[in-house]
């Protein structure tokens, strides 16, 4: 069965940082290019990030771009983002996916996400 779980997410203060991760099983890791995408209360999914199979290749939206870091573990079928310098717009739930996929999103199935609230 293939999973996908984030956690990491918590209350973080405006210019903080926060590590989220995102354990997979259930297939082989390094076969497949993954993504991360958010969703802020109220609004649709974004994109935030997507990284190749091996970690060589790593795209972000621009508002991640110089702030947040993208990293993967594939002995360990982990995930990453390092998220520095969080701004109150980066409040949102994240979900990690498999694939390269920077849109369409409806329809599609995510796990439970961790939501990450950015507050004094």
């Amino acid at each position: 069965q293939v999973q996908l779980v984030e956690s990491g997410g918590s209350l973080v203060q405006p210019g903080g940082s926060l590590r989220l991760s995102c354990a997979a099983s259930g297939f082989t890791l390094v076969s497949y290019p993954l993504t991360w995408v958010r969703r802020a209360p109220g609004k649709g999914f974004e994109w935030v990030s997507s990284i190749g199979r091996t970690g060589a290749t790593i795209s972000y939206a621009d508002f991640a771009e110089g702030r947040f870091t993208t990293s993967r573990d594939n002995a360990n079928n982990m995930l990453y983002l390092q998220m520095n310098d969080v701004r109150s717009e980066d409040a949102a739930t994240y979900y990690c996916i498999r694939g390269w996929i920077m849109s369409d999103y409806e329809g599609r199935q995510f796990g439970q996400g961790t939501q990450v609230i950015v507050s004094l």
